[in-house]
């Protein structure tokens, strides 16, 4: 795998840190997730391919315990406020003198400077000041948070897998390891480089949710069908939307020009009038293997059993049959092979890990004793 052999230290937070940490175990990486005592041996979400050390951070030998283990590792990731790291004694300048060669990224909603770096936020949050929120919703109705996908993990998690292995990818050259101030509003904004880039094309001129490619053109949304599903209509070009025009059974001359502007609210009203006299399965029989570009609006278990998604297996199943989607994207000489076993219970492997990383038993039974490390054992199946 791309990232066999790379040592990554996770310090335990909410959904985009785990991500990140997920992608580079999928990939290849030797993932250790330091998580906060008291968890009582839950199983952390999005925890596929790691190991689990419980640490005591604010107690000084727990800090210690973190500062000797990032001496051999190459990747810490951090989802803390900014200064929660210095103020533990564990901040860049800290542990980039222990180890030179770190990469030392840090996960935040806001970023490490400015105005708002110590303030509490979540996804929309983020997608609302990066200036992305307010082109996402239908016309006349308040701005729409795209569940915590755009920010948390868009925005968040895979940029900052990108400036690791960006980082990764630099060292091989300088030796030198660096930090990384990834934070979900920049990242987010970054994502949205073509909204900036063309907004004085006449993309969005219109009012939020009445322009090309946000619901407001009758080709490119979605329309409810007979059995209360959905299709998606992205049939831009031409020649696409003539093939939408035919297999809707309409008549291109007797309707308006694609493009006027003016006729698509009524546009919309007949298109959604032919799609709701047929049922979700009756437009796929239609349109499938055209280029109308008109697909069905698959439910997740639906996704899951697509003859697409089977063709290409794109979703694995783990040793306790739940599935999710196969790492992406595929490499062909070093592709990912994401862990089939069960997450690891908080805890699991703290003393496995603190042994790899030269800790006498005595120096583990100590720490156990003050309180600096949990243990937990797998539950049995009754």
């Amino acid at each position: 795998m791309a990232l066999r052999g790379i040592r990554v230290v996770e310090l335990a937070g909410l959904a985009p840190g785990p991500f990140c940490g997920m992608v580079l175990a999928d990939f290849g990486a030797q993932v250790v997730r330091v998580d906060r005592p008291g968890s009582g041996g839950d199983v952390s979400l999005l925890g596929r391919g790691k190991r689990s050390l419980v640490l005591d951070l604010k107690q000084p030998r727990g800090a210690t315990v973190l500062r000797r283990i990032c001496a051999r590792v190459d990747v810490l990731l951090e989802p803390f406020r900014c200064g929660v790291m210095e103020k533990l004694q564990l901040g860049p300048e800290t542990l980039l003198k222990v180890n030179p060669k770190l990469v030392y990224a840090r996960l935040s909603g806001f970023g490490q400077s400015g105005s708002f770096s110590k303030a509490a936020g979540h996804d929309i949050n983020y997608v609302a000041l990066s200036g992305v929120l307010s082109k996402i919703g239908i016309s006349g109705e308040n701005p729409y948070p795209p569940l915590n996908l755009l920010a948390d993990f868009g925005g968040g998690g895979l940029m900052c897998t990108l400036g690791i292995v960006l980082a990764l990818f630099e060292r091989t050259r300088s030796g030198q390891g660096q930090v990384i101030d990834a934070n979900m509003v920049e990242g987010t904004a970054y994502l949205s480089s073509f909204l900036w880039k063309t907004q004085h094309m006449g993309l969005w001129e219109q009012p939020r949710g009445q322009n090309m490619l946000d619901g407001g053109s009758p080709f490119y949304t979605t329309y409810k069908t007979a059995d209360g599903e959905f299709m998606a209509v992205g049939a831009i070009e031409p020649q696409f939307y003539k093939l939408l025009v035919k297999g809707l059974g309409l008549k291109s001359d007797e309707l308006p020009t694609q493009m006027s502007i003016a006729d698509w609210p009524e546009m919309k009203k007949k298109f959604a009038d032919v799609f709701a006299k047929k049922t979700k399965a009756e437009w796929c029989q239609i349109f499938d293997g055209t280029d109308a570009c008109v697909t069905p609006v698959l439910t997740l278990e639906e996704a899951l059993h697509h003859s697409h998604s089977r063709e290409r297996a794109s979703f694995i199943t783990d040793e306790e049959q739940h599935a999710s989607p196969r790492p992406a994207p595929q490499l062909s000489r070093t592709p990912a092979t994401p862990s089939l076993k069960r997450d690891a219970y908080v805890g699991e492997h703290t003393e496995e890990v603190l042994k790899e990383f030269g800790f006498s038993q005595e120096e583990i039974y100590q720490l156990l004793s003050e309180g600096v490390i949990e243990g937990s054992k797998p539950k049995a199946n009754l």
